[in-house]
């Protein structure tokens, strides 16, 4: 049932136009339900991303069409991009289903989703306002000064996005940098580069000029690393493992100090106390973790359960695995895809055979789905015990670890108990606890009686070791401006 589809862009895009790379090579870039190579990819390096910092620079210079441009007119071109992506929404869908591995149906919600945040941003174009201050005499009484900020862009971005939400990472890192009027230079996933280069034809098709978008594909060590390390960038934004984060960290301080946000990993848990309907927390619990295949950073998954409902809880879990249909990403019955590789689905195997070799409870899956592409049947663990690899390492997969707890002190202390900080989850009819919960547990999001509740204007980013900064929002838009002072003397007579 899978969709044949035109692939239309392979290249680089730097200036506004397709271009080969300097070194000639290419990668191949695979479909994950079966294995095969959907194309080959011109592949970025270090001589690529030196062009496109010059793109950029030109395209940033304070007298060029971008940096003149009315915030007005540059909120009218990101409403143009999203009116393409909208008309042309199928085929970025598709492209995303098969490149991904996720669903078309999830794959619509996420294009869905980007269009959203795209038109959000563009509303701030000309809405990033300065202040002034009331700074008064000063100086022995002799002047008086009126002070003012100014907000500008924080110059040439670099930006570097995962594999699991392609485009929509893509649309969460260029709305904020176009809405502050910054030029940026991105480098998509080796996985999934086929949407961030589609994307690119339609931000020139929308009138970007030349130089303010550049996507150079290619791989972390290399096309990644000239990113990280160049002295000309002057802001790294980075969505991807911790690891990967802590280097890029040493990168831009060795460098030239560059900006550095981050959204990494996380084990978010999911309290789930004993005075909710089990069968409707199964069903939040069931999607926290489940969603897009289990390769998610926010996934939900550590879910704590009281023991008074506990096996009431586990009986529900297991049945709504085994209700999920895996299989072609284009089948419209089909819930659950392919993990995006082979590298990814050996992990997420490793984690679950840790898993049984430590004594948690197989109640369903834990397997290997079928001999072609790479599925994983999806996983439910009971019996689960904090000291578990499955309870401490991010799996990034469809396994369910259901660990019992018993006070909220004790669930707190547990749940806190990691390196990680991004998100968070408590189900309960008692506002107390959950207000509790909330203050105490170290997460950048608390989600009350729901889970992974993300829209354009609420800020998401991680506690600890799940990240630096913030994206969306009003919060996000900080992360690419720079404040300026300036006080003026306006004491008579001067």
């Amino acid at each position: 049932m899978t969709k044949q589809v035109q692939i239309k862009y392979t290249q680089l895009f730097i200036d506004n136009e397709f271009v080969d790379a300097v070194n000639g090579r290419k990668f191949s870039t695979i479909n994950p339900a079966d294995g095969t190579v959907i194309t080959e990819i011109s592949e970025g390096d270090k001589a690529d991303v030196n062009k496109a910092v010059e793109a950029a620079k030109r395209a940033f210079n304070r007298n060029s069409k971008w940096r003149t441009m009315n915030p007005y007119n540059r909120g009218q071109l990101m409403h143009k991009f999203a009116d393409l992506v909208t008309r042309d929404l199928d085929y970025i869908a598709t492209l995303e289903a098969l490149d991904n591995g996720k669903t078309y149906t999830n794959a619509v919600e996420d294009i869905q989703g980007s269009i959203a945040v795209l038109r959000y941003h563009a509303g701030w174009c000309d809405k990033i306002l300065g202040t002034t201050i009331p700074t008064g005499i000063h100086f022995s009484n002799c002047f008086r000064f009126v002070t003012l900020t100014r907000k500008e862009p924080v110059g040439i971005v670099g930006q570097i996005i995962p594999w699991n939400y392609p485009f929509m990472m893509l649309a969460w890192k260029w709305a904020p940098a176009l809405a502050t009027g910054c030029t940026l230079i991105l480098k998509p996933a080796e996985q999934t580069p086929l949407t961030a280069l589609y994307a690119a034809a339609l931000a020139k098709e929308a009138g970007f000029p030349a130089g303010v978008i550049n996507v150079i594909p290619g791989y972390g060590p290399t096309a990644g690393a000239a990113i990280a390390e160049h002295p000309e960038i002057h802001k790294v934004a980075f969505t991807g493992s911790t690891e990967v984060g802590r280097a890029i960290m040493v990168a831009a301080g060795k460098s030239n100090l560059k900006r550095v946000s981050l959204e990494l990993g996380g084990k978010s848990p999911l309290v789930i106390f004993d005075d909710v309907d089990v069968k409707e927390a199964a069903k939040i619990a069931h999607n926290a973790i489940f969603a897009n295949h289990g390769q998610n950073c926010c996934a939900g998954s550590r879910t704590f359960v009281h023991s008074k409902i506990y096996d009431e809880f586990v009986k529900h879990a297991k049945q709504l695995a085994l209700d999920i249909k895996v299989g072609d990403p284009f089948d419209p019955k089909v819930n659950q895809g392919p993990q995006i590789d082979q590298e990814m689905f050996d992990k997420v195997i490793g984690l679950i055979n840790s898993g049984k070799q430590q004594g948690a409870v197989v109640e369903t899956g834990g397997n290997r789905q079928g001999e072609i592409g790479y599925f994983v049947q999806p996983t439910v663990f009971s019996k689960v015990t904090d000291d578990m690899r499955i309870a401490k390492e991010e799996i990034f997969g469809p396994v369910q670890a259901i660990l019992k707890f018993e006070t909220i002190n004790e669930v707190i202390e547990r749940a806190n108990r990691t390196n990680y900080g991004l998100a968070s989850g408590v189900i309960t009819k008692d506002i107390n606890k959950a207000l509790e919960f909330a203050q105490a547990i170290e997460a950048g999001s608390v989600w009350i009686n729901c889970y992974d509740v993300i829209i354009p204007q609420t800020p998401f980013g991680g506690f600890k070791q799940s990240g630096l900064g913030r994206e969306l929002g009003e919060e996000g838009l900080k992360e690419y401006l720079e404040i300026k002072t300036i006080s003026i003397n306006v004491t008579k007579g001067n």
